[in-house]
């Protein structure tokens, strides 16, 4: 199966990108929720409006839906950006439990999910009824959340960019973050 075999080789390639490029964050899988009051950076934007500032962490925990803070990720153990995402996502508000999986169970998880070559990036997260695969910002998730689309099944930053949660790095580039909607099609969600 082409698709399965290309996935595969993308989560290679992202472990590799990830590898390569961030120094391991400290593992942390607790699960009890943080809440940090640091300054946004308010370079782009929520949904629907580019020049809306980014909350700031403190405003993200507040408004996430009560009962929607628990977070699976699956990830792989040595992967630095993906412990830098599951960090993110604590500082804003969200109970992580981090599972460390092997590169081929990763893959089989994306696919029972519906992740393409096109959408796949380097873990995949549970929350609610949705999925978030890769880099995808805490706001944007809660934003789901809070909206509670039926069409939508999860949402995605494809790929390894540079300047997402977890990916902070000199020349931040500008991403879309994709909806990955239930009819198995895509649309643009946010961008950044």
């Amino acid at each position: 199966m082409p698709g399965h075999r290309t996935a595969l080789a993308l989560s290679a390639l992202a472990f590799v990108a990830c590898s390569s490029q961030h120094t391991p964050a400290t593992d942390s899988t607790a699960t009890t929720a943080t809440t940090a009051t640091t300054n946004a950076t308010a370079s782009t934007a929520s949904a629907g409006d580019p020049s809306a500032p980014v909350p700031t962490p403190a405003q993200v925990a507040v408004s996430i839906p009560n009962g929607m803070q628990a977070i699976r990720v699956f990830k792989d153990a040595s992967c630095g950006c993906c412990k830098s995402w599951v960090s993110h996502m604590q500082q804003n508000g969200f109970k992580v439990t981090a599972i460390d999986e092997q590169p081929a169970t990763l893959d089989s998880i994306k696919q029972a999910h519906g992740i393409t070559d096109h959408t796949a990036s380097c873990h995949t997260a549970e929350v609610g009824n949705y999925v978030i695969e890769g880099h995808v910002p805490a706001d944007l998730v809660v934003k789901l959340l809070r909206d509670h689309p039926t069409d939508i099944a999860g949402l995605s930053v494809p790929g390894m960019v540079t300047g997402t949660p977890g990916m902070e790095g000199p020349d931040p580039q500008h991403y879309t973050v994709v909806a990955l909607m239930r009819d198995g099609t895509t649309r643009p969600y946010a961008a950044r």
